[in-house]
């Protein structure tokens, strides 16, 4: 996925897109969701440096990669790991 933090028009003038980083995570989000909906399994990942993708890939120099989404079918026997979470006491404080 790539954000585009200005927009390049024809004419070569350039204009700043707003909130590039939130909406590129919400749309990754959403991407992520339909991705398991549908049966398949994603992996996200953020090497760096990943200004070589642009280049890899022949995307534009305006635009800044986000993350590498891989996306596949699950095995057989893959499991989800069970991720215990902290109770809410155990992460707040009332005063």
């Amino acid at each position: 996925m790539f954000q585009n933090p200005q927009a390049l028009l024809s004419d070569g003038t350039k204009l700043k897109n707003y909130y590039v980083s939130e909406s590129t995570g919400i749309a990754t989000g959403f991407l992520i969701s339909a991705v398991h909906n549908a049966g398949l399994v994603s992996l996200t990942h953020t090497p760096s440096p990943m200004k070589f993708l642009n280049d890899i890939l022949g995307r534009p120099q305006n635009e800044k990669p986000f993350l590498v989404l891989v996306v596949g079918y699950p095995t057989e026997n893959a499991m989800v790991p069970v991720i215990v979470k902290k109770r809410l006491d155990e992460v707040t404080t009332y005063l």
